[in-house]
C-alpha cells in the first residue's frame, strides 16, 4: 500500500490531499466533505480506511485553505467547492502514482452537492458517487446531466434531510438507489451506522469501479 501527503498545485490555491492506493487497486475514491470538516474528518477516515482494505484507493483533500476556511460562507459555497473539486479531479486524472485508475466520488453533508455536480462536469469519467447524510439538493439543477451510478445514504433520523434527498433521487436520470439507516441521526455517531455507510458505499463502488 502506498500512501503520500500531496501538495496539490492548483491555480486558485495549494491544496493538502493524502493519497492511498492499495497494491492492485481497482480505483480510487475522491472525498468530497462537508461544510468545516477537513481531511482529518474522524468519520471519513474511518470510511477511508474500510475502503482501502477492499484494494480501492483514497484520496481526502481539504478542498479551501486554511485561510478560506475561516470565512464561514465558503464552507457553504457550492460552485467554489465544486470548482476546487473538479480541479482536483483533473490534477489527479494526470498524476503518475493514479496511474489512470477510475475514479468515483464519495460525498459527506454540502460536499455531496459539490461531488454531484463534478460528476455532471465530468460524465462517463466518474464511475460512481456516493452520498453520505448530503444535500445533493444542493445540485438541483445539475442533477438530470449525472451519469454516474448515485447512491444516496440518508439516516433515518435525519428527517429534513430525507425529504431533502427524496427531492434529489427523483432529479437524477442515472442509475440510482437510496438507502435510508434506521435509527441513525445526521452524522451517522451512533454505534455500527457508520459502519454501515462503508459498507454500502464499498458495495457500490465494487460494483460501478470496474465497469
Amino acid at each position: 500500500m502506498k500512501k503520500s501527503d500531496i501538495d496539490i498545485p492548483l491555480a486558485s490555491a495549494i491544496l493538502k490531499g493524502d493519497l492511498v492506493i492499495p497494491d492492485n487497486a481497482i480505483g480510487i475514491v475522491v472525498f468530497s466533505h462537508g461544510s468545516g470538516s477537513s481531511r482529518f474528518s474522524s468519520r471519513n477516515r474511518m470510511v477511508a480506511e474500510l475502503i482501502q482494505q477492499q484494494k480501492i484507493g483514497t484520496f481526502l483533500f481539504d478542498l479551501l485553505t486554511e485561510k478560506e476556511d475561516q470565512i464561514y460562507e465558503n464552507r457553504f459555497n457550492i460552485d467554489l467547492l465544486s470548482s476546487r473539486l473538479i480541479d482536483t479531479t483533473e490534477w489527479l486524472l494526470e498524476n503518475k502514482e493514479a496511474k489512470g485508475l477510475p475514479i468515483a466520488y464519495f460525498g459527506a453533508s454540502t460536499g455531496a452537492a459539490s461531488a454531484l455536480r463534478a460528476a455532471a462536469f465530468f460524465g462517463k469519467t466518474i464511475k460512481a458517487v456516493v452520498s453520505r447524510g448530503g444535500r445533493p439538493d444542493l445540485a438541483i439543477t445539475e442533477l438530470p446531466m449525472v451519469s454516474a451510478p448515485t447512491l444516496l445514504i440518508v439516516g433515518g433520523l435525519d428527517v429534513p434531510v430525507i425529504g431533502m434527498n427524496k427531492m434529489a433521487y427523483d432529479e437524477l436520470q442515472s442509475v440510482k438507489e437510496m438507502k435510508i439507516i434506521p435509527g441513525a441521526t445526521h452524522l451517522f455517531e451512533e454505534p455500527g451506522k457508520l459502519q454501515e455507510v462503508a459498507e454500502l458505499a464499498i458495495e457500490w463502488y465494487k460494483k460501478y469501479l470496474t465497469k
